[in-house]
């Protein structure tokens, strides 16, 4: 799977991709759909550096499904075509390249259904000592991914504002609740992932072949009203305090960009049993990325680093996560976005949301002007960063996720 575009040696004739410090060197190239200023019209742009090829006009690639539904040999085929023409110049080439800054970055595609994962056992655990102190993890959840169906409909791109939601709260467990604004809202820093090809109703994606149905992943902060999600999360799971809104980036690396970084999956604990056949793969199923959560308040001029995590500690790996979503025949399209759940470690430098970091609000998080946060407050602006590393490899980034908190609206 590692090939030509993989070479660290490759140099862009766009310079500003040769920069070490870049997100998007030529080993990367990342998909996005945009618009040139002024015009309705989308189009597919590959990123180079700090800039963006048009490949709708380049290579006449109409749109991110288009290349989405192709075959996995396929796409990488087009990596190919996409990382000669960006490595050899041809003249008048750099008439397909727009400045990054000046283009509006839209979602990534359309997206037919969203569901939304609790891979990491670090915050599963961490997140059930809270409530459940002497039996944090469920019994089914070492058995197989846990899941929600989110709303498609409230998927956002990065640098949309996110209204804090209403909803019943309560301040006894036993109610009765107060219809109000949400007083604890949160982040979840989390890997998204795209579909490629899907599969007809009815028919399972074997876990062989699950990663072929992977087209590539994004940056996802699953936002969380935490007060409305404890009163309505029983017995059904998170609704109204998980449907208002979930961020995305605008940036699809793709699975052939990450190749370099595939990784063995930890291995289970001793007296953990082993997946079930059907979630059960030969090789290495992980991927070494590190995501990162910032924050600034409204008061502050920078923002801070609050959190940093590795996404290949998860206990399932994306392909597990696509098999299992399927395996009762359930019918995956094009375009469909699943989210890792959020991304945690063991220790509160790497846990990936607030309610985690403050325990729940007990030890807040202390902000360099001497601001604390529990939770999030109005004006708060949450930044998710990505990027790739391994040794003989070029790093490669996933850009970044932001949104900022905007009050609640008048009373309904």
């Amino acid at each position: 799977m590692i090939d030509q575009t993989h070479d660290p040696a490759l140099k862009s004739w766009v310079e500003s991709a040769n920069r070490p410090d870049t997100d998007f060197p030529i080993q990367n190239l990342p998909y996005a759909t945009f618009c040139r200023r002024g015009e309705e019209r989308s189009r597919l742009g590959v990123a180079i550096g700090d800039m963006l090829l048009d490949a709708t006009e380049a290579f006449d690639l109409q749109s991110m499904h288009r290349v989405m539904s192709m075959s996995h040999s396929a796409r990488a085929d087009v990596r190919r075509i996409i990382s000669d023409y960006l490595a050899h110049y041809s003249t008048g080439a750099e008439r397909f390249l727009h400045p990054i800054s000046g283009v509006d970055l839209l979602l990534p595609t359309d997206i037919p259904d969203y569901t939304d994962f609790y891979a990491s056992i670090d915050h599963a655990t961490n997140v059930g000592r809270m409530f459940r102190p002497d039996n944090p993890l469920l019994p089914n959840y070492k058995w197989m991914p846990i899941a929600y169906h989110g709303r498609a409909s409230s998927v956002i791109v990065s640098g949309a504002p996110v209204r804090r939601p209403w909803g019943q709260i309560v301040s006894n467990p036993a109610g009765p609740p107060v219809y109000a604004p949400c007083r604890l809202l949160d982040y979840e820093v989390e890997l998204g992932a795209f579909l490629g090809r899907g599969n007809p109703i009815g028919e399972s994606i074997p876990i062989a072949e699950a990663e072929d149905h992977l087209f590539g992943v994004c940056l996802l902060n699953d936002w969380s009203a935490r007060d409305i999600q404890s009163w309505e999360y029983q017995p059904l799971g998170p609704f109204l305090a998980k449907n208002f809104a979930t961020s995305i980036s605008p940036w699809v690396v793709t699975m052939q960009a990450l190749e370099p970084f595939r990784c063995a999956a930890p291995p289970r604990p001793e007296g953990d049993p082993s997946p079930l056949p059907h979630l059960t793969t030969a090789g290495d199923g992980a991927f070494k990325i590190t995501l990162e959560v910032w924050l600034r308040s409204a008061a502050m001029l920078d923002p801070v680093r609050v959190s940093r995590g590795d996404f290949s500690s998860m206990y399932w790996t994306l392909a597990q996560m696509v098999a299992h979503h399927s395996s009762n025949g359930c019918p995956m399209r094009t375009g469909d976005l699943i989210g890792s759940g959020t991304v945690s470690g063991p220790e509160r430098g790497n846990r990936g949301c607030l309610l985690e970091i403050t325990t729940r609000g007990a030890e807040p998080l202390q902000l360099p002007n001497g601001d604390v946060r529990r939770f999030l407050e109005d004006g708060d602006e949450v930044i998710l960063r990505g990027y790739c590393e391994a040794p003989g490899f070029r790093r490669i980034g996933l850009g970044e996720c932001r949104g900022v908190i905007l009050p609640a609206i008048a009373a309904p």
